[in-house]
Parts: C-alpha cells; structure tokens; sequence
C-alpha cells in the first residue's frame, strides 16, 4: 500500500497531518472508531531492529533506538558496577607501605621513608611514653595530638598496615606545613631532627632523650693555627650532617677530602691571634672526631647564582660507594666501627630547584633489598642491588646532555642524589601500638568487604535487569487484534538505561482535559502489549494506565471541529463582513467594535489554542474569558486590539457587565452573532435590551464630581491665593495703611476651606460662612485672637459672593485730631459683648493654672547675651498653620482691659455691649504653636507641682544640679522652690529659660545632694519624693 509506506516514511509532521485528514469529509457528530484511531495512530506498522537507525517520532508502534541495543547481546560482569577492586588497595605480601602524596608533599614522605627504616630510631620512638595511646578505647578512631604521637603511629601502620598506602596529612597538619608548596628538602630534614631532638629530650626515659644525639650526631672541631707564632686553637662543634660541596667533584671522596681541607687565612681574612695580640696569616681546617651509627651526608646541589639572584641546581654526576671507609678522615683511631654501608640514596627529579619530584631508594635493613619510594607506589629492586635506572635521565638539559661516567663495581653515579645515608648496621615494636594498627587493619578489612558486597550487589542486580529486559523487550511489541497499553516513551528509555534508578510509571501528564490519553501525547508514548504493561506495572507500579479505552471521542471530536473551523474560516470571514453593513430589523446583539476589527485574528489564536490544548488544567483559551467568574484584572473596555484576549471583551466592564461607552460598540443581527458563538462559545454576550453597568454609572458620576471638585478649589485658590498661601495678613498691632476696615471669620472656617483646597476630592467643599459662632448670646461679637482670621475688603467680597455668610463682622479704624494731639480708635461691628468676654477670658486663664500633665519647654542658654527674651509678636490669626495667640492675664476689678481700653470718659460701666469705642493695647496672646529650638528639651508638668520638683526633673534631663540652676520665664527670675507652677505663672506650652552655674564634676554627688526616690505604693502619680 503506497499510503502506508507514505506513512512509514514521513517525518513527524506528516505523519500528524495524515492522521487528521479525514476530517475533511467528516463532521463531528459523524465520527466513528475507525476514525479516533486514526487519529491515535493505532494501526501504524511497526518498525523492525535495523531498519531504523533511531527512533521513530510519532509513531507509537516503533520500540526500536530506544536503549535495547547494550541488553540483548552478552554483556561482562564489570559493565554493572564502576567500583574498583577494594583488594587494589591491599598491602601486598613482604612489600612495605607507600604515603599519600597531598600535593606537593614529596619531599616530606621520602624523609619519613628513610627514617622509617632506621630500626634504632623507630625503636626509641616505639618506647615513647603515650598515655594517650595506651588508655584508648578501641571503638573511637585515635588521634593523635602531639608530633612524637603522629610519628609513633605513622611509624607503626607504615610497619604493620595491612593499606597499601596510608595518608600523613594529620603529621603535615602538626607541623604546620603547606601542602600546596615544595619546601627546601635539606632544610626541611634539619628543621624536623631538631623538632624531634627537642620532644625527645622532655621524655621521663632517660635512655630516649639522648637518642637523635646518639643516631645522628657526631664531633668535629675547626682548628686554626697562627703562622706566625704556631699557637693552635681548637672549637669544638657538633654536627647531624655534613654538607659537602659537589662542584667540581667527580666522587664523594674528593667532596670529603675538600670538606677537610686546610684553609688559608690571610688578607682581610686574617686572624686574631691571642699570643700576638695582633692579626695575622693562619691556616684552618675541620677535624673529624667521632662520627654517629647514621650518617648523613648532605649533596649541596641546590647553591646561589650570584648572577641570576636566585638558586639553581647542580646536575653533574657524583659516584659514591655502597661500602663508606670513614677511617682515613678521623684524627684519632678509635674502637668504633668506621665502615658504613649505603642506606638510603634521596633523589629529586628536575632541573630547577624550585621543582622537581622527590624519592627514595632504601635498603631494608633486615632482608638487604633495595625499594624506591615513590609516595603511593612502592617498587622492590631486582637482586638485591641500587638501581637508580632512568631516574639519572629525567634531569637532561636542553643545551647539554653530559655523559654518565662508567662506575666501578660497588659504586654507584647520580646526578640527581642530594642526600646520601650511611649506616653502621645493628628490632622493634610496641604493644599498644601494635593495637592501634590492628584496629586500623581491621577497619580496612570492614571496608574492602563492604567494597566487595557491593559490587556483588551491583552485579547481581545488573545481570537480574539483564534477564528482565531480554524477557520482557520480546513481549513489549502489540500484536493486532490483541489488548495493548500505553506507556510513556520516556520511561521506556529511562528503564534501558542502567545509569540512572528506574522510577514508578508516571502518566499523568498524558492524560487530556477527560482523564483520558490526550491526541498530541501518542507520538510520546509507546503501544505495547497488555501482558508486557501488567509485568512492567507490577515490578515497578505507578499509573494511570492507558489501554486502549483510554482514546479520546470528545478530544477528537474537538480537534475535528477546530480544524473544519480553520478551513472555513475565510469564507465565514467574507459572510460576516457583508451581513454587518446590512440594516436589519428586530432585536440585535452587542459586539465591540474592537472585537468586530480583530475577530479573524482572534478566531484563529482561539483555534490554534484548542488544537494544542496539553491538559484538563490548560490556560483560558480565546472565548473562555474572565465574565466567565465575573472578575477582570483591569477595565477590559479600555483594552487595545492588540491587548485583547477574549471576544467582545472590550465592551465588557470591570463588573461583568454591558460597557457604559455606547460608542465603543455595535449592534449586529442574530444571524451574525450566530456565527460568532460557533468560534467564542464563551464570550460575553449582551442583547440590545440589556442595561449598561449600573456600578459604572454610579463610578462615572464620582468621577465627574471629583473633577468638578478640582475645578472649584482651584478657582477658588487662585481667587485667594494670599489667604491660601498665608501671605500679606493683615495685624492688629500695626493697623495696615490704605484701608480703614478688616472684615472677621472664623479661624475654622479658614482651616477647612485650605483642607478642601488641598484635597479636593477627599475633602468636602465649604459653602457657608458661620460668623454667628463668634456672637454672644446677646448677639454681641465675642472677640479672642485664637478664634478668628482677618480678611482685606477685597477678599471679603470674593468671600460674600463665593459662600453663603450668615453675619458680617468687621472692625474699623477711626483717627481723630483734637487739640490735645490725634487719636486712633477702634470700634466693631457688631459691637463687642464686655461681660461674655470676660467671662470667657477669666474661664480661660482658671483652666490655665489648673493643668495637669501639660508641656513646656527648657530652653538651656550658655551666656547671658543668648538668653531669649520673649517677645509679643504681630498677631496673626489668618490660618491654621499660623500661631496662636495668649490671652493676658484677667484684670481685677477696677484695672483697664489689657486688650480693650475705653477712650470714653463715661461713669463705671453698667453694661459692656454699649462701649463701642475701643483702643489696641498690651500684650498680645503668645503663639500656642510651639516649634523647638536646638539645646531645649519638652517636660510634662502639673499645675500643683512645685518649683523644686520641676528643678529635678531638669537635674534629669540636663544634668544640671538643682542648687546650680538659675530659671527664669519672660525676663522674671524663678526662686521661691515651695511655690507652684501654677502660682509662678507657668502655664502649658511656656518657655523656661536655664543658665547653669559651673557643672559638678561628679555626678553622683547630685543624687548625694538631692536624695531622690521613686514614691512608695499608695502615693501620687509619678512625683518624686525628696529626702531631707
């Protein structure tokens, strides 16, 4: 069949185009089985092992390239594991322990080799009292502290560890050392046996405090003696190694005999000879007396290149014997044994002296076999002899390559030996050490048989899934006719590969918005037999499964519509486009005439959505708008063509409902809005009856009254713009020039109308002007400067004609000349009410003296001259950001008001309200509104507190001493301590000035002065008692 192999053939795409095309012929209601399956590509031939290079996508019959390859053929043991053989890590039979290189720690672990195999230093080590070691609980791991501890126990696994290698970073760690550095290896060897001789010498034993001195340490004496007179002096000196000179040397004896040789001392170099008590020429040379059971002979092949400034190193070959005579080069013959034999040759790899790679040749100085240590890796030397071998080639130079000098049998040549060890030859273990190593080996067995189970594990496993997937890949293919499942692809691969643990089947992500396996997911998953799927579910669970019940009519049936949709989409397109420029009669539906410009758009977004819908739990497609739960994110009416998302949505309010915006939309016929509902089943649908949004309406009103709110605090702020802004007030205590009145409101009104202009659209507007608030119930004016605002005449008109003013109050200016001089007289209208002033004032003083838990102010003043001195201020009434004014003082019977003075000659007054004549006088009200000055501070007083107890709470808050303040309030001096606050005068919101007398240095002596406690339980409030 050609359409088969068409099939077979096509790339991914084509094989989905050829799986929906049917739906050309087929409506939805029309759908039958054979067609669902079509769509899930049921009947898709199979692909067979070699005729796919990979795997087939789309095709979920194609099991081939799926991971089969590396299970079907025989497969080795150790393709189921990645762990090495633990038994690589074991010691092997009569080898030694190698030491773990950490970085760049070779040099150290060549030393610890050569003093390792020292049996007399090992041994002295081993009886090193460790109580540490001795006491352990062999549960815990040990460690250790000291550097005799860290040494003791390296030494004992390095002996007796069943580890091929073992790690010395807790001993590199003691000594402080960097591993990611090479240090000079020979200054490294002294600095360590100094370390050593110094800790062995604190030990109890006395047979180990001598023991470096006694292995290592030998006597020479340098002898000078004078040509002139003869005299011979002698200094003696001891030595742990000889530093011999190689260059220009061919062997070791020449290095020697030079070491020896007599020196001349002449020139500058001249001695002081104590016979001759002058300079003079001498000779001088170094004699050997006694030499130590290990000899160590120091290489000076790192020297200093005066001409570069740094070290280099010397590469020319030194031959040295395996037997050592030292005889010939001691002075005196002694009983002690002068042949040494080599023991342990220290080699450096390179040609630099700032790197390289150190190792060691020793001898085993029981069996007499040689062995190079080369950090981990321990090699055994063939027939029992040195053989430095290609270690002398590795330090080769560019520019010169010399030639290896032919040895004489029993010696041996190098070019890279920078220490040679020499021993005259003489064993060794302790106890409790001993233990620890057999601890130590017995958690490397735990571990090697852990490494071994686990690789039998992994073994195990490996050929047990080797099994499974041979079994079961067999049964995987669905043959026709017979049940199958559906298995995601992915899992399939997952399971093939050994690399990563197989997890339960999850299909969940397969499934369509009906819980059943969704079209576009077949490409991912794989048919495969029932009996294949029930094995694989029941090794490994998990689920949904998907047999073949689980195709989709309704996901189908979708696609089928969707995609007839597509293609009669232009033609619709055309038909709509004629039928909404025809008139039609009846009722209509509303559309957006957004939504009429963007429809085809929109319809295809929609189309393309629902084709490629992934899950039950999909994003909103077009047509399944936010009306549908009656919240929008934003006012979709005013959505752009390009921001719309859901049909008709741009005549749909934030409510929900019909746009209040009858241009933004259309009527069209039912017949048109008919086939809108075919492509936005879901969208927002609005007959031509139906009422805008009422909350609109409501919000649209808010809106229009909000700005016409703005536009009349702005006219009115730019008509009293002065008055707004408290600029150019008028004053009483300076009568303004060119006018002769000033009209009065209430100091309320003023605030409120600058709260409305401020905010107008949070506050409301102001429309009456209630001046009858500052009238006595005789109708008289009750005039106090804390309640009112002056006004020019010219803002008083703009006032009358912008307000509703219930009485105008206002006050004159009257100047007189008469013979005796001019005068200037005020008068109100209406007239001033004398008795409900006064009442009012002397009400308003009572309060005054009867505070409690008021403010004032201390004011701290440094000189006399920065003492302030309160001065009346202009009165200004005008806003209520402006300064309030005090009220003087009540007068007492017969005295003149402070504010209000007759310049009438009349009898005592009977009633106040005739008096209409008036004079400004006297103090003017302090501001109320208080705004703090740097160095003053705010305290909370009562009225019936005394001057002594306010004096402490300045002691507090100043530190000042209440015998070294000097208060005073208006220019008057402070001092009766017994009187009231309220007696003195002090009411809220006063300023008191403080000058301090000379501080008391200490200020504990104020509490000793003026002893204060808090009051017992039962007293008053949080007044302070004084003890005196």
């Amino acid at each position: 069949n050609p359409s088969v192999v068409t099939l077979i053939m096509a790339p991914r795409v084509q094989l989905e185009k050829a799986a929906w095309r049917w739906v050309e012929t087929v409506k939805p209601e029309e759908i039958r089985q054979e067609h669902i399956e079509l769509a899930y590509r049921i009947n898709l031939p199979a692909c067979k092992r070699g005729a796919c290079r990979r795997n087939c996508k789309g095709n979920p019959n194609c099991l081939v390239g799926i991971g089969e390859q590396a299970w079907l053929g025989e497969i080795d043991e150790s393709a189921f594991h990645s762990i090495d053989d633990p038994n690589s890590e074991r010691r092997e039979k009569n080898t030694f322990v190698g030491l773990t290189n950490l970085g760049a720690t070779c040099y150290v672990n060549t030393f610890l080799q050569v003093w390792f195999h020292n049996l007399e230093l090992r041994r002295s080590l081993y009886q090193c009292q460790n109580s540490r070691a001795e006491e352990h609980d062999t549960e815990s791991d040990y460690e250790p502290q000291s550097i005799c501890e860290h040494l003791q126990y390296l030494f004992a696994l390095l002996q007796n560890s069943n580890r091929k290698y073992i790690d010395p970073s807790g001993l590199v760690k003691a000594l402080g050392l960097d591993t990611g550095q090479q240090q000079d290896a020979q200054e490294f060897s002294k600095l360590f046996l100094s370390l050593l001789e110094d800790t062995l010498s604190k030990q109890k034993n006395p047979n180990l405090r001598n023991v470096i001195q006694q292995q290592f340490c030998g006597q020479f004496s340098y002898v000078t003696v004078c040509n002139q007179c003869g005299r011979s002096s002698a200094l003696p000196s001891r030595f742990y190694e000889l530093e011999l000179n190689i260059q220009g040397h061919k062997s070791l004896t020449e290095c020697v005999t030079e070491f020896l040789k007599e020196e001349k001392l002449d020139g500058e170099n001249r001695y002081f000879c104590e016979t001759c008590q002058s300079k003079q020429n001498a000779t001088r040379r170094i004699k050997l007396h006694s030499l130590p059971p290990t000899l160590n002979l120091q290489l000076m092949r790192f020297v200093f290149d005066r001409q570069t400034g740094h070290k280099k190193k010397l590469n020319s070959f030194i031959s040295f014997p395996e037997q050592l005579d030292m005889g010939p080069f001691l002075e005196e013959k002694q009983d002690e044994k002068c042949v040494y034999e080599l023991s342990a040759v220290l080699i450096h790899r390179g040609i630099s002296a700032y790197s390289g790679h150190y190792i060691a040749h020793v001898k085993d100085a029981r069996t007499g076999d040689w062995y190079k240590f080369n950090d981990e890796e321990i090699e055994k030397m063939e027939g029992k002899k040195l053989q430095l071998g290609i270690e002398e080639d590795i330090a080769e130079t560019v520019k010169s390559q010399t030639k290896k000098p032919k040895c004489s049998k029993g010696y041996h040549c190098s070019r890279n030996a920078y220490m040679l060890v020499y021993k005259v030859q003489q064993e060794e273990s302790s106890a409790f050490l001993q233990r620890l190593v057999d601890q130590d080996n017995h958690k490397f067995e735990e571990w090697c048989s852990e490494m071994t189970d686990m690789r039998k594990q992994s073994v195990d496993k490996g050929k047990a899934k080797h099994e499974e997937v041979k079994e079961l890949y067999k049964l995987l293919p669905a043959r026709d006719g017979e049940p199958y499942e559906f298995i995601p692809l992915d899992w399939l691969k997952k399971w093939l590969d050994d690399s990563t643990a197989t997890k339960e089947i999850d299909s969940s992500r397969f499934l369509c918005s009906h819980d059943k396996l969704h079209p576009d997911k077949v490409g991912d998953s794989r048919k495969v037999s029932m009996q294949a799927a029930q094995l694989l579910y029941e090794r490994y669970g998990g689920g949904p499964r998907l047999n073949e019940s689980s195709l989709c009519r309704e996901c189908v049936s979708q696609r089928c519509r969707v995609l007839r949709l597509k293609n009669q989409l232009s033609e619709d397109y055309k038909e709509i486009s004629n039928l909404v420029k025809r008139t039609f009669s009846g009722a209509g539906f509303w559309v957006g005439k957004a939504s009429l410009r963007s429809w085809r758009q929109l319809a295809l977004e929609q189309l393309e959505e629902d084709e490629h819908e992934t899950a039950h739990n999909n994003s909103q497609t077009n047509g399944q708008g936010p009306h549908t739960n009656n919240k929008f994110s934003s006012e979709l009416s005013e959505c752009t063509e390009d921001e719309m998302k859901t049909f008709n949505e741009d005549i749909a309010c934030s409510h929900g409902g019909l746009s209040i915006l009858e241009t933004e939309r259309k009527l069209v016929s039912p017949e048109v809005w008919t086939k809108f509902r075919e492509y936005f089943p879901k969208a927002p649908e609005f007959t031509q009856d139906q009422e805008a949004c009422q909350q609109c309406l409501v919000s649209q009103e808010e809106k229009d009254n909000e700005a016409v709110s703005k536009m009349m605090a702005l006219d009115q702020k730019n008509q009293l713009l002065n008055l707004f802004h408290e600029k150019n007030r008028p004053a009483l205590t300076k009568w303004p020039q060119g006018t002769d009145v000033l009209y009065v409101v209430p100091l309320f009104f003023v605030d409120e109308w600058r709260k409305f202009i401020r905010r107008p659209t949070k506050s409301s507007p102001v429309s009456n002007v209630s001046n009858t608030l500052l009238l006595c119930p005789h109708g008289g004016f009750m005039f106090t400067y804390d309640s009112v605002a002056l006004l020019w005449p010219s803002e008083w008109d703009v006032i009358s004609r912008l307000f509703i003013v219930d009485q105008p109050i206002s006050i004159h200016c009257l100047k007189r000349t008469t013979p005796s001089g001019s005068t200037t007289q005020y008068t109100t209208q209406p007239d001033l009410c004398w008795e409900c002033r006064e009442s009012f004032l002397f009400q308003q003083q009572r309060d005054l003296r009867e505070y409690t838990q008021a403010t004032i102010y201390i004011r701290k003043v440094i000189e006399d001259k920065r003492m302030i001195k309160e001065a009346a201020p202009e009165l200004s009434v005008s806003s209520s950001e402006a300064e309030e004014e005090k009220e003087e003082h009540p007068k007492l019977d017969g005295e003149k008001d402070p504010d209000f003075s007759q310049v009438t000659t009349q009898a005592p007054r009977v009633c106040k309200r005739k008096v209409s004549v008036i004079t400004f006088s006297g103090g003017i009200r302090r501001s109320t509104r208080h705004r703090k000055l740097r160095g003053e501070k705010a305290l909370i007083v009562s009225a019936n507190q005394t001057l002594k107890e306010l004096k402490i709470q300045i002691m507090h808050a100043f530190s000042v001493a209440p015998f070294d303040q000097n208060l005073f309030i208006d220019g008057k001096s402070l001092t009766d301590d017994s009187a009231t606050l309220g007696s003195l005068g002090i009411i809220p919101e006063s300023i008191i000035c403080l000058k301090a007398d000379e501080p008391i240095a200490d200020y504990a002596a104020m509490d000793d002065v003026y002893q204060v406690r808090m009051p017992e339980e039962g007293f008053k409030g949080e007044h302070v008692l004084l003890q005196t």
